[in-house]
């Protein structure tokens, strides 16, 4: 669970880092999406509409969840949600691994020197939480 997993400091980090990202919001949807059909190109069949557009969600999304920190039941039910309309999408276990792998490159490549690993510790820790949660839910759908 996310509120075991994530210190009062962790999600001020990822908020404050997060903030930096949003102010270049759609610089920095492109950067990830570019990052993750390189690294696992068989997930872009998967999106079937404007990217552009998919970024915002991306962007709107992560948003919501960054706010839903402080209610993380609140926060596990919108993940669980996400889970299981991500399985009708056809996303499969694997690409979670992609697309956090995508997220940290696209932060640490944003941040550069900013990018501590503080900071990764604590991205990793709420992305591997929003994943298995995520993932749970498909499996259970």
């Amino acid at each position: 669970m996310i509120e075991d997993t994530m210190t009062k400091d962790d999600v001020t980090l990822v908020r404050e880092s997060f903030a930096q990202l949003h102010r270049r919001r759609s610089e920095t949807a492109a950067m990830f999406y570019g990052r993750l059909f390189e690294i696992a190109p068989e997930v872009k069949p998967l999106f079937k509409g404007d990217i552009a557009a998919q970024g915002v969600k991306l962007m709107e999304m992560l948003t919501v969840a960054l706010a839903a920190l402080n209610d993380p039941g609140g926060l596990t039910v919108l993940l669980r949600k996400l889970g299981r309309s991500h399985r009708g999408y056809r996303v499969q276990e694997r690409h979670y691994h992609y697309v956090g792998e995508a997220l940290i490159w696209t932060l640490r490549t944003s941040l550069g020197a900013g990018f501590t690993p503080e900071i990764e510790r604590a991205w990793t820790s709420l992305y591997t939480e929003i994943a298995n949660t995520m993932m749970a839910a498909g499996r259970a759908a």
